[in-house]
Formats: C-alpha cells, sequence, structure tokens
C-alpha cells in the first residue's frame, strides 16, 4: 500500500517550479497512459526529486512507492514486466546504474524484459551529496550488459520524446537523465528514433560527438569557435547503445579530430565507445576523449564541478582548441 505523498515535504513543494525539467518524465508517461498503454511507475522513495510525483497524483494506482530498496524495486519491475504491464522505475543513477547492476543483468536484461530503467541526477549533478551520490561510471557498467539499450536525452523534451517512443521498445533500456536544469535543445514533440545521432553542424576541423546535459555546452562552445573563424561540428549522440555508427564514419571522414563530451569516466563511456567503432573500421582519425579522467569527483554545487572538469561551454571550447592544436594567447 503506498504512503500518502505529502506536499508539506521541507523543500519538495518548490522543487518542481526550480527545476522544470522534471515535468516531463510524468507527462510523458500520463500521455501512454492516455493513449492505452499499460504504463506502471515506480520510485525508490525520490518521487518529488524526479518528478514522478505528478504521475503518482494522477494514476495512484499504477504508481509504487518502493522505498529505499533499489534493488528490489528492480526486480519487481522485471516481475510486473512478465503480467504484461510496462514499468518505467526511477532512482539516482548512482543506485540505479551500480547498486542495481546485479538486478538489471539477471532478473531484466537476461529474461528480456522490457523494463525502462531511468537513472536521474547522472554524472556529478548531485554535486555536495558526493563520491557515493555521483555516477561517474554508468555508462560503462550499462553499456557492457547484453541486449540492454542506453539513451542519455540532452534536455527534457528529448528525454519525453525517448520515453513516448519506447512504449512498443522490444529491449529494456536504461535511461541516464539529469536532475531537471538543464536548458532545452529540442522543442517539445521532436521525433526521437532509437540508435539515431542528430548532427546540428559539420565542421571540418574538428567534430563534438557528444551526449547528455554535455550537448547544450558543446553546441555554445561550437558557435563560439565558428564565430572566431574556425569550422566546428556538434553530433548529439543520444543513444550510446546501440551506438550510430554510421554517423561516426560519416564525422571520422569529415574532420580531422573527432572529439566526445561526456558527463563521465573517460573510461568505458561513449568515448570508449566511439574508439570501439573507429577501431573495429580502421578509420585513421584522432579522438580526443573529453569528461572526468579516472577520478573520484570532487565535491562542490554542479555548476562549479562542470567548471572545474571543463564540461561548461568555455572548458569544451577550450578543450576543442587544444585537439586542433591551437594553443591559448599569451
Amino acid at each position: 500500500m503506498n504512503r500518502p505523498l505529502s506536499p508539506n515535504s521541507w523543500q519538495y513543494r518548490e522543487l518542481n517550479a526550480k527545476t522544470p525539467g522534471l515535468s516531463h518524465l510524468s507527462d510523458a508517461l500520463i500521455s501512454l497512459v492516455e493513449a492505452g498503454e499499460p504504463v506502471v511507475a515506480g520510485s525508490a522513495d525520490l518521487q518529488y526529486s524526479n518528478g514522478l510525483n505528478k504521475f503518482a497524483e494522477r494514476y495512484p494506482d499504477r504508481y509504487i512507492q518502493f522505498g529505499i530498496s533499489e534493488q528490489n524495486m528492480v526486480t519487481a519491475a522485471a516481475g510486473l514486466a512478465t503480467t504484461g504491464l510496462k514499468p518505467y522505475v526511477a532512482t539516482f543513477a548512482s543506485f540505479l546504474g551500480l547498486l542495481c547492476c546485479e538486478q538489471i543483468r539477471m532478473d531484466v536484461a537476461y529474461c528480456a524484459q522490457p523494463v525502462r530503467l531511468i537513472g536521474h541526477h547522472t554524472g556529478i549533478s548531485l554535486g555536495f551529496y558526493g563520491t557515493s551520490h555521483h555516477a561517474t561510471e554508468d555508462i560503462a557498467t550499462m553499456r557492457a550488459i547484453a541486449d540492454l539499450t542506453v539513451v542519455s536525452p540532452a534536455d527534457g523534451p528529448q528525454l519525453a520524446a525517448a520515453i513516448k517512443a519506447s512504449a512498443d521498445y522490444p529491449e529494456p533500456i536504461y535511461f541516464r537523465i539529469g536532475r531537471g536544469r538543464e536548458p532545452d535543445v529540442y522543442p517539445l514533440d521532436t521525433p526521437f528514433t532509437f540508435g539515431k545521432a542528430i548532427e546540428h553542424m559539420v565542421g571540418d576541423e574538428i567534430t563534438i560527438i557528444a551526449c547528455g546535459m554535455t550537448v547544450h555546452p558543446a553546441l555554445e562552445a561550437a558557435r563560439t569557435l565558428n564565430a572566431q573563424g574556425h569550422s566546428v561540428g556538434v553530433v548529439d549522440m543520444p543513444t550510446i547503445k546501440p551506438l550510430d555508427r554510421a554517423a561516426i564514419l560519416a564525422a571520422a571522414a569529415r574532420s580531422k579530430v573527432l572529439m566526445s563530451v561526456e558527463e563521465h569516466n573517460v573510461l568505458g563511456g561513449l568515448g570508449s565507445a566511439i574508439a570501439e567503432v573507429l577501431t573495429d573500421e580502421g578509420a585513421p582519425v584522432r579522438l580526443v576523449r573529453h569528461g572526468i579522467h579516472d577520478e573520484y569527483s570532487l565535491i562542490a554545487p554542479p555548476t562549479h564541478l562542470y567548471a572545474h572538469y571543463r564540461l561548461d561551454a568555455a572548458g569544451i571550447a577550450e578543450v576543442a582548441r587544444g585537439a586542433m592544436g591551437i594553443r591559448k594567447a599569451a
């Protein structure tokens, strides 16, 4: 039996107003229910942090509050899927992508259950919560699990589109999403196709391939560099597995340098996936992997961490200049 949701929790009354991106998850799930889909949702005591409180209020009989028992939530979701329901379960990515790895592998992916796993507050977006709550290894763990699709939307509208597109997707999916404060890259109702990259700009000197929250600053960095006379392309790679190999090879054929950008360890993440494609195909192009370089992230406000790890627009532009061999002015 679900506990009543309190609107008076100390910080949650204004949380959705301050993080408008949180509404997209519930809105997309509500639209699926209205279309007749047998959707159920659950969270590990974080319905206000991921926005599922809106879905729970609209459809209380379709929402399960699992409490702080993330592994149980994943296994229960797999069981629900065997009955014909379509479960969408969410918690912090640091717990879902790491703590629940065994349950995702054995109960969901190995058993081929179409569960949708939503890891929110990915990367370093939980700031002061510290290393235990930072998720900088989840892409590596999730993409190594067979028959599990891995998606990292750039913003709320792309998340909503991907959620809607997942209704009839045959395989389980791990969604890697932010904290709801990401600037919009796409308008609402932009179509989404699993396994397809989105080319924003074409560049001869360098192509930046980004995913998740790094797409928006990558676009800003490219606009700055292009305004300075450079030729910089940008590709959004929302599906990390299966990867859009054709988009990578097209960029490799066109640009002198490729540069991956991710809010994740450079080992095992998007950059590693791109490197595997280039190696498989023997593509003669340099790849610069930009992200967190195999260390435990520091504890600070997210905006400070993005600047420290050069994952903001200024930092990405600086790394791109270095990749193109451009020295900083004295």
